[in-house]
């Protein structure tokens, strides 16, 4: 493999695979509202958040992380002015205390936080502007949760950053956060295949053991729908039931994060629950069928790298579920993890395979918030992509010229990534005047 996308590829998974606490939608809010608040010096007296609708869309009906048990733009700002860390990143609202649970509860009620839909913008946009007496302070992000494009204070710019980002990372675009133009699913696998390396060992293992833990907390209390407790087989753990284990360990994690759960979930395209969604199927695969803790990193990497190839197409936001994108990634890290016997050729065969059978299949999920339904939505995509699998290792993959099947799995990638991107932007427009009531 060419050194310089294997180091490419390290740098992709070192700048997705972070660390967030909650749904990343309201948490970029609480950044944003954090950071304004820095940037004044002092406690504001009012702030106005202007949002994209896909931002509004995803906060409606999410709990925010150590609110006890609060939702809402406004809820996610005065949080975040009240007791956010900016330094912290996206985990901004560790630290919040519940005397400033009790505050925001307080301004809540005095109308504190103006909330206002700004039309025709980036699909993930949040300007936060903060005031106290004739100061005041903005920031604003757009594209990705941490992309800070400009800062201001009292009218004077103190940064401004191109708006234009590619879809890199969750950082500016520099030599650390590579070009995903780069992601193909060749060089994935050969990626895969190369030699250990230990940083990328820890960041895998790191995003296992933060995702486990939610899962865990989700199996074991009532968060939303309980959709993982409700689906998670009795039996113990073995091939003939895994399937139904990887489902409800995932929607598990989904379960308690969008339900208010303030431990932290490692990423993957800026969203907790594609994080959740691309690691623990194949973790408990492994774990069935005896494979080598080896393997299963590798099989992790393949997993986390298809899922940010398919979401360089479609968006950050979009009316397009990225639990496919995540589960499809869980599919074909599955289909390596359990190719072992099969020379590289007819590995890659089948993960091209699986990829095409699961987002021509449930590639029209749409995404209308964060929510408790989510956790269902992965259970679904999970199921799709394990069957998506099962019909790639018989040699059975849905034919070029049926619906969205093009020539190759590359381009059915970029094709599906186009209807999602360009097509539902329609449905997502419809879906938000729903949720509004309008």
């Amino acid at each position: 493999m060419n050194q310089d996308i294997h180091e490419a590829y390290r740098r992709i998974l070192r700048s997705e695979l972070i660390a967030a606490m909650g749904c990343t939608e309201p948490i970029a809010i609480a950044y944003a509202a954090a950071m304004a608040r820095q940037v004044l010096g002092k406690k504001p007296e009012h702030c106005v958040a202007d949002c994209s609708g896909n931002i509004v869309k995803n906060v409606m009906g999410v709990t925010v992380p150590n609110s006890g048990g609060l939702k809402g733009i406004d809820v996610a700002a005065i949080l975040g002015i009240l007791g956010g860390d900016a330094d912290r990143g996206l985990e901004v609202l560790e630290g919040v205390t519940q005397d400033q649970i009790e505050e925001t509860k307080q301004l809540l009620e005095k109308d504190f936080c103006e909330c206002r839909l700004v039309p025709n913008v980036e699909n993930l946009y949040i300007c936060m502007h903060v005031s106290a007496g004739a100061e005041n302070a903005l920031v604003e992000i757009r594209n990705f949760h941490k992309n800070v494009t400009r800062i201001e204070k009292n009218g004077e710019v103190l940064f401004e950053n191109d708006p234009v980002c590619r879809e890199v990372s969750e950082e500016e675009a520099g030599p650390e956060n590579p070009d995903k133009a780069l992601l193909n699913i060749s060089d994935i696998l050969d990626f895969a295949l190369s030699p250990e390396d230990t940083e990328m060992r820890a960041l895998l293992e790191h995003q296992l053991s933060c995702n486990r833990a939610i899962a865990q907390e989700g199996l074991e209390h009532p968060y939303g729908a309980q959709v993982g407790r409700t689906l998670l087989p009795k039996e113990a753990l073995s091939p003939a039931n895994v399937r139904y284990f990887a489902k409800a360990w995932a929607a598990a994690g989904s379960d308690a994060r969008m339900n208010g759960c303030a431990m932290p979930v490692v990423i993957n395209s800026g969203s907790g629950n594609q994080g959740i969604t691309v690691s623990l199927p194949v973790e408990l695969y492994a774990k069935a069928y005896g494979i080598s803790h080896e393997r299963m990193l590798q099989a992790l990497a393949i997993s986390n790298l298809i899922a940010i190839h398919q979401k360089k197409y479609v968006g950050s936001l979009s009316a397009y579920c990225g639990a496919v994108s995540a589960a499809c990634g869980a599919g074909a890290g599955i289909s390596y993890l359990l190719g072992k016997d099969r020379s590289r050729e007819a590995l890659y065969e089948e993960i091209c395979g699986t990829i095409i059978n699961t987002i021509v299949t449930v590639g029209g999920m749409v995404c209308d918030g964060a929510k408790s339904s989510c956790a269902a939505k992965i259970a679904c995509a999970v199921d799709c992509a394990v069957t998506a699998w099962e019909l790639a290792r018989q040699g059975h993959v849905f034919h070029s010229g049926e619906g969205l099947v093009m020539k190759d799995a590359e381009r059915t990638i970029e094709m599906v990534g186009r209807m999602a991107r360009e097509g539902m932007r329609a449905t997502d427009t419809e879906i938000l005047k729903i949720m509004l009531g309008r």
